[in-house]
């Protein structure tokens, strides 16, 4: 009996101390962190592209895009002509290291002052401080044959800090009409966190100069 008695004893005093070491070992431990909030899986950029074209009405064109993982779509306005959108789908890939390649290709729907259909292609190449960048598109004009239209932004970059950049661009468009089927010159660009600014400058030397002024947000 004397041993039960002990064993109960034991058990009794086992019975008030563990509440009193579990409160000891959790003081100050506070509430259970809060889980952190996920990330958004979509990116978005919105640019919006100023121009000032000679003897002619300057205009703006805005440019929305979102991509999640390969999913791509954008939307456009002013770009393939003036009072004319487009809406975009497309499938993101991405290859190499050393020298990285990022490519969309897409097909979209043009419509306003131009309507008709069109594929495209988006790449980037990428190789230390040196950026190769083009988009491309073939209107099939919808409305008449002789309103199918290649078009194309291409431009080479150089980047000898973060944050700036220098380099050489070509663009043939028919949003505005200028003496050259295609326009090049040197454009500067800077960024700071999410922002992004650029400058062309198209035709110097050649005729009267057009300027666009770029500004971009990513989020």
């Amino acid at each position: 009996m004397r041993v039960v008695r002990r064993h109960l004893g034991m058990l009794f005093m086992l019975g008030l101390c563990t509440p009193l070491l579990w409160a000891q070992t959790n003081a100050g431990a506070g509430p259970p962190a809060k889980p952190e909030a996920k990330p958004n899986p979509w990116e978005y950029n919105l640019s919006v592209s100023g121009y000032i074209v000679p003897h002619q009405e300057g205009y703006v064109s805005p440019t929305l895009t979102a991509d999640r993982d390969w999913v791509h779509f954008e939307a456009r306005y002013n770009y393939e002509a003036q009072r004319t959108g487009s809406l975009w789908a497309g499938y993101n890939f991405h290859a190499g290291k050393t020298v990285q390649l990022e490519a969309t290709p897409m097909v979209g729907g043009v419509f306003g002052q131009v309507n008709g259909g069109a594929p495209g292609l988006e790449f980037t190449v990428t190789y230390k401080k040196l950026q190769f960048f083009s988009a491309n598109e073939y209107i099939f004009d919808t409305d008449t044959k002789a309103g199918n239209f290649f078009y194309t932004w291409t431009q080479l970059t150089y980047s000898p800090v973060k944050g700036f950049m220098a380099g050489y661009v070509v663009q043939r468009t028919r949003a505005y009409q200028t003496p050259l089927d295609v326009q090049r010159g040197p454009l500067v660009g800077f960024s700071h966190k999410k922002m992004q600014f650029s400058t062309q400058f198209f035709n110097i030397g050649e005729t009267d100069p057009t300027i666009n002024l770029s500004v971009g947000y990513s989020f």
